[in-house]
């Protein structure tokens, strides 16, 4: 195996991580992150466990996830957050969650201000004024 291939078995692994997260199958996620696996890892896009089940709105899946030190704040590749995605997606419980563990309203970009504003979401924007 060259140095730059990563083995099909880790593949694999990541691939049920990153699922989980989308699925918002929180039990997966403890399971495989008690093993071993990172709480921030990333696939080729640059999106973290956190993002994906952000984005997905799965809240159950984020509180693991936080709970196992989650950088709340780390932008994907494009530069979107997961507190910008949550925003993005209308997922309030999320949106507290992420605000509660210390996310940036102002991180990435476009940021999750600018996503409140968009959607006129002045429930999350006197949120973050706390």
């Amino acid at each position: 195996m060259a140095d730059d291939q990563i083995d099909p078995r880790i593949q694999e692994i990541a691939q049920r991580c990153f699922d989980a997260a989308r699925a918002g199958d929180s039990e997966t996620l403890a399971t495989y992150i008690e093993a071993g696996v990172p709480a921030n890892l990333t696939n080729g896009a640059g999106d973290t466990l956190v993002m994906l089940a952000s984005y997905r709105g799965n809240a159950a899946a984020v509180r693991v996830l936080i709970d196992n030190g989650a950088d709340v704040n780390r932008a994907n590749d494009r530069g979107q957050t997961p507190l910008a995605g949550a925003v993005f997606k209308g997922e309030e419980e999320v949106v507290r969650m992420l605000t509660d563990a210390g996310a940036d309203p102002l991180g990435g970009h476009p940021t999750a201000v600018d996503a409140a504003q968009m959607f006129g979401r002045e429930d999350y924007l006197q949120l973050w004024q706390r």
